[in-house]
């Protein structure tokens, strides 16, 4: 009878040690690592050349989905990154930010190296033809469609608003919700360069 008392007290004394233990500060964004979707990026960049995930291998990687004729969430997300690489200050070098077009018809190479790097030169724009882009949205399980007028070229186009975000090992880790704030991102971003 002593036996089983003496087990359970030990079972509960274990548990309120544990719960007084602080646990490890988690992300501010959604921990999606281990997601079985988001692994193929092919598709060329603002200067023309073909890119891969791959080929920024060794960094932290952020990757959104626009177009430039946005009104309000993709020039926001892109100044909210570019205060992000001001906060990392030389840990930014570390960095790559990527913008993926779901605009490929009006969203020119020319107007991508013009857009995208002006938030922070070291930005790069991403494009391909209108299936390129679509496998690449599916793959990442973003949704994006024209709407309004789309007889024409004044048409806007409604699309998925988060960010993705690779550790420095090429591993989809996190899910950064739009409106996180750039300390927020740059703490997650930090600890995902210390190899967290």
């Amino acid at each position: 009878m002593l036996r089983p008392l003496i087990l359970a007290a030990a079972v509960s004394l274990a548990a309120a040690l544990a719960g007084c233990t602080p646990s490890a500060p988690g992300f501010h964004s959604t921990d999606i690592t281990g997601a079985d979707y988001g692994k193929q990026l092919a598709l060329k960049d603002h200067t023309g050349k073909a890119r891969t995930l791959a080929d920024f291998r060794g960094k932290a990687v952020t990757l959104f989905f626009g177009f430039t004729q946005c009104p309000d969430v993709c020039p926001t997300n892109l100044a909210t990154m570019a205060e992000v690489m001001r906060q990392l200050g030389p840990e930014a070098d570390k960095v790559q930010v990527l913008f993926v077009t779901v605009d490929p018809e009006r969203d020119t190479e020319e107007l991508l190296a013009q857009y995208v790097p002006a938030f922070d030169p070291r930005f790069v724009g991403l494009h391909g033809s209108l299936e390129e882009t679509a496998a690449v949205a599916r793959d990442f399980r973003v949704f994006y469609r024209k709407s309004g007028d789309t007889s024409g070229n004044h048409y806007t186009v409604d699309h998925s608003a988060g960010t993705y975000v690779f550790d420095p090992e090429g591993k989809l880790r996190l899910y950064v919700k739009h409106g996180e704030t750039a300390e927020n991102i740059a703490a997650d971003l930090k600890r995902l360069l210390a190899g967290r």
